[in-house]
């Protein structure tokens, strides 16, 4: 992994999936999924994300997203690798014509806004929250159809 944006996903990932107090801790955690970073090129990455620090329910001082007001952190932990294989994507499901998409912690706004940049016909419209997306779907169009459309944008 070379790319700066896909250390900043791994390091949004470390960030929402365990409690990270400081800098040492996440230079660790990077390591551990074979990522090398100098403490300050780390410092400029959680600055250009707007990372800041939160009591966390434990009570320790942990770093949390700006885009996660909420501070939810995800309960069962799971390899950082095996979360970049499903960036984001957690669940799919329907009631009448309203689908409901859930995301792992600040990922739904960039989702959501994947699927509205497609255009897609059978869907009129997404909001968006911290780690759920609501879209409505159009008249007579089968969740079949819907989860072959989102296909070509989620791993359904």
């Amino acid at each position: 992994m070379s790319l700066k944006s896909d250390r900043l996903d791994l390091i949004k990932m470390i960030i929402s999936s365990r409690e990270i107090g400081n800098q040492e801790e996440l230079i660790q955690a990077l390591k551990a999924e074979n990522v090398t970073v100098t403490q300050s090129t780390l410092s400029r990455d959680l600055r250009k994300m707007n990372v800041s620090k939160a009591i966390s329910e434990s009570g320790k001082s942990v770093y949390v997203l700006a885009t996660n007001a909420m501070y939810k952190r995800m309960r069962e932990h799971r390899p950082v690798s095996e979360m970049m294989h499903n960036p984001g994507f957690v669940s799919l499901r329907f009631s009448n014509n309203l689908g409901i998409i859930k995301t792992r912690p600040g990922y739904a706004s960039s989702i959501a806004y994947d699927i509205d940049r497609k255009d897609i016909p059978q869907i009129l419209g997404t909001i968006a929250g911290d780690d759920t997306i609501l879209f409505v779907i159009e008249e007579g169009v089968s969740y079949t159809e819907i989860k072959r459309v989102l296909g070509n944008i989620l791993p359904i």
